[in-house]
């Protein structure tokens, strides 16, 4: 990995990230509620900026680069950067749901995937694998740990089942900005690693393939999709490195422990 400037948090710092975490959790978990057949991916993105106006913050995606939603809402074989539209959420679908907030000049950024009704056991494998492997990752966000340990973790685990890690999209610090330093990939970087400290806040988020790791974006400049069509999930928490165990700043009440479908967690 090549030599990059990680920015340190101060006190005051943290107390807003976890301001802002929290919302971005509050927002999220509430959009997941209102996830139901025949709702549209477009209101479900309408209702985020009702949130968040109501919550005195503002989208952290919104006019990012062009980006034109408030939330990334990706369905299906859609991995990540999906647009709120038209189409209308069916039974047997899988949506993912991304939410970056600013608030008092600080982001909050999370990411969960979910499940509209019943779907095939392979797809339920999917997503608590791809859930579990955030958290394996994050069980690494300690000091004096490697950033390499902590990215390799979510490979290593997903890969076993025989899923795929998406390469070209990765995780990153934030903070003031939603894309800070370090990248966090979801594989074990080559070259010398940067050494956590306190203070460091990362986005860890996962993307993980049932099929072939290669993606492609669509036409509107955004949609990632997988190469082969089949589903993809995606979670995300902000977390930040303490003197001692890693603190999630996006807490929220996981969707699936991977015991509950004989999955075993290593």
């Amino acid at each position: 990995m090549k030599r990059v400037r990680i920015p340190i948090k101060n006190p005051s710092e943290i107390e807003r990230m976890r301001e802002a975490g929290a919302i971005a959790s509050n927002i999220l978990q509430q959009l997941v509620a209102a996830v139901a057949p025949g709702v549209t991916t477009k209101e479900i993105d309408e209702l985020a900026g009702d949130l968040m106006e109501k919550q005195d913050c503002r989208s952290a995606f919104l006019n990012y680069r062009g980006f034109p939603g408030q939330t990334c809402i990706s369905m299906n074989e859609e991995v990540v950067h999906g647009i709120g539209g038209p189409r209308r959420i069916q039974p047997g679908d899988i949506l993912k749901i991304d939410v970056g907030i600013i608030k008092s000049g600080f982001i909050g950024d999370n990411a969960t995937t979910i499940a509209c009704g019943e779907v095939p056991l392979e797809t339920k494998r999917l997503l608590a694998v791809t859930e579990q492997s955030l958290y394996e990752a994050i069980a690494h966000a300690r000091p004096g740990r490697k950033l390499a340990d902590l990215c390799g973790a979510v490979a290593e685990y997903a890969e076993p089942f025989g899923f795929s890690i998406v390469r070209e999209f990765v995780g990153h610090g934030v903070g003031r900005k939603l894309h800070e330093e370090p990248s966090v990939p979801n594989f074990r970087p080559r070259g010398k690693s940067p050494t956590l400290l306190p203070g460091m806040t990362l986005a860890i988020e996962p993307m993980v393939n049932a099929g072939t790791p290669e993606v492609l974006i669509l036409e509107d400049g955004w949609t990632v999709i997988t190469g082969d069509r089949k589903p993809s999930a995606h979670f995300e928490h902000t977390v930040l490195v303490t003197d001692g165990d890693p603190e999630i700043l996006t807490d929220r009440p996981r969707i699936a422990l991977p015991e509950q479908l004989g999955i075993p967690a290593l």
